[in-house]
């Protein structure tokens, strides 16, 4: 039997738990929900310092790894992609960042964009967070999402922020505010002492209404059309293949990686592509896997003369008190998401605004295979925010089950590791400053003797990775490599929308969790023709401002 709702969702990540929520709460509409990874019962996902026992947990991740990476010595970098419910806002780091203003003004200047500037995304992400900062003109204080300032205590933090002023590369309060730039106390996705994943926000709550359905464990086969309207999809589910059919809209929120999988599979891609494995064209459409796009980052260790680390956090007296503590009280490390502080700076200034992102722990960790080692000493990493380089994604088989094939091209233009140096050398700037002076020892990755130029690009080369933030393979915008257009319609084809990072015409400088709940918060706006929020001019503090003024509240 074929089942019938208005909309039908694919994927319960970051994206689709905020459209399941906001699709659904009227009563009106009946929504089913597709999620391939089960429920996100476990104990770990929720427990912010449990992030490295679950972020490679194979029963709920993807485990993706990229195609060889030519200019990184033909590796393979690892993809984590979360396969659970709440997707990857249930198995990443925590960190709430919006990304610069400045990336969604690009937006609606160069990609023709109107609705998308920051303004008119500002409004999204106060409505959708709680900030223990409080309501502002920045920040929202009513909304599902939960959002927690850093609280860890810890001397290695205060060098880290002392550094930031006399480095010169700044201080900030908060990056998510009036001056988002410089180094900083960073915020995080958790409330009372857990992760507040996308599920928890948004779709957990809504589970209850008569009208939404959920199914985990539901793999997406390909979507079925009736010329060129979507009007449903097939799915594998519990061994069986089953069929649903949508009145109005299938919504494909499935992420950077798997979206355009998705999309190729039902005959939306490269006409190229889809000749080579036999899939029946619908819709041609060159820009479906292209435009990939990552923050590219690098990690630099030092040895801690003080025993101030958490590297006796892993022993299991110590692991089990943590556990009580946190059970007891949802109080202490176990609390914390580790990267608790970080910065959004400049690789020189020409640059307009900030191009690399830090972020700082007061631990070493390194991982063989899942087993996970810690060291007494700290880590600075650093990322390329916004890349030259772009990449694709591609099919290996027709088969649905089989993985998709991510070819991110890191490092293939040359001026992306002109920054990744320049990221090398801020990092070395900020560790050396005096406030280090006291818990600093030798250095250990890369090692003391990696000084010259060719060996600290070799070390690159040989060690850079993902910070985790596929975006763009889908991108909106006009022109023939574009999937979708600002309503996030796919251009040529009714009944059917993408909503996820997938649809980043350019990454944003920060983070992504927060940016695509943003941009589904909006996207249910479009979809159900309400009114779309009013613009919100804020007050911003800008260092470079010779190449464009500040913004404003409007007199």
């Amino acid at each position: 039997m074929v089942q019938e709702f208005d909309y039908i969702i694919l994927g319960a990540g970051s994206a689709g738990c905020v459209l399941a929520n906001r699709l659904s709460e009227s009563g009106e509409h009946r929504v089913l929900v597709l999620e391939a990874g089960p429920m996100d019962n476990k104990l770990m996902i929720h427990i912010p310092a449990g992030v490295s026992s679950v972020y490679k947990d194979p029963s709920i991740n993807w485990n993706y790894e990229s195609e060889d990476e030519a200019a990184l010595d033909a590796r393979n970098v690892e993809l984590p992609r979360g396969r659970v419910l709440g997707g990857s806002s249930s198995i990443n780091a925590m960190v709430y960042m919006r990304g610069h203003p400045r990336d969604y003004d690009r937006w609606a200047s160069e990609h023709g964009l109107d609705g998308w500037d920051y303004a008119h995304c500002l409004p999204y992400f106060r409505a959708g967070e709680t900030s223990e900062r409080g309501e502002n003109e920045w920040r929202g204080g009513s909304g599902p999402l939960g959002v927690s300032r850093a609280k860890l205590e810890n001397p290695l933090f205060d060098a880290f922020l002392e550094a930031g002023e006399t480095s010169g590369q700044g201080v900030s309060d908060d990056l998510n505010g009036y001056k988002p730039e410089g180094l900083a106390r960073l915020d995080s996705t958790t409330s009372n002492g857990r992760r507040c994943s996308a599920a928890v926000a948004h779709l957990r709550p809504a589970l209850g209404r008569p009208n939404l359905r959920l199914l985990t464990g539901a793999l997406v086969e390909r979507i079925d059309f009736d010329g060129k309207r979507a009007r449903g999809v097939r799915y594998r589910h519990r061994g069986r293949q089953r069929q649903a059919r949508a009145s109005r809209e299938v919504i494909v929120a499935c992420g950077a990686i798997k979206t355009p999988q998705i999309l190729m599979l039902s005959g939306i891609g490269p006409a190229a592509e889809l000749r080579r494995h036999d899939i029946a064209s619908v819709q041609a459409m060159p820009g479906v896997g292209r435009n990939l796009q990552d923050h590219l980052k690098i990690h630099c260790t030092w040895q801690c003369t003080r025993p101030i680390t958490y590297h006796e956090s892993v022993r299991p007296w110590n692991k089990l008190k943590i556990g009580l503590r946190w059970i007891a009280t949802n109080k202490g490390f176990a609390a914390s998401n580790i990267w608790e502080a970080g910065g959004l700076v400049f690789s020189d200034d020409s640059i307009e605004y900030p191009n690399l992102q830090y972020h700082f722990a007061p631990i070493s960790a390194k991982f063989e295979g899942r087993k996970l080692t810690m060291s007494q000493a700290f880590t600075l990493q650093v990322d390329q925010l916004r890349p030259f380089s772009r990449g694709r994604i591609e099919l290996l088989s027709a088969d649905p089950a089989a993985r998709p094939a991510a070819f991110f091209e890191y490092l293939s233009d040359t001026r992306d590791l002109d920054e990744m140096l320049d990221g090398f050398d801020r990092i070395q700037e900020v560790v050396n400053q005096r406030s280090f002076d006291p818990f600093r020892g030798a250095r250990v990755d890369p090692a003391p003797e990696v000084n010259s130029r060719g060996d600290i690009e070799a070390w690159i080369r040989a060690t850079a990775s993902t910070d985790y933030h596929p975006s763009g393979s889908c991108r909106m915008g006009n022109g023939d490599d574009a999937v979708v257009d600002g309503e996030l319609r796919v251009h040529g084809l009714e009944g059917l929308r993408v909503v996820d990072a997938s649809v980043m015409p350019s990454i944003v400088s920060g983070n992504l969790n927060a940016p695509t709940q943003m941009i589904a918060a909006r996207a249910a706006d479009l979809i159900l023709g309400n009114e779309t929020r009013a613009p919100r001019f804020a007050r911003f503090h800008f260092a470079n401002q010779d190449s464009r003024p500040v913004v404003t509240e409007p007199n």
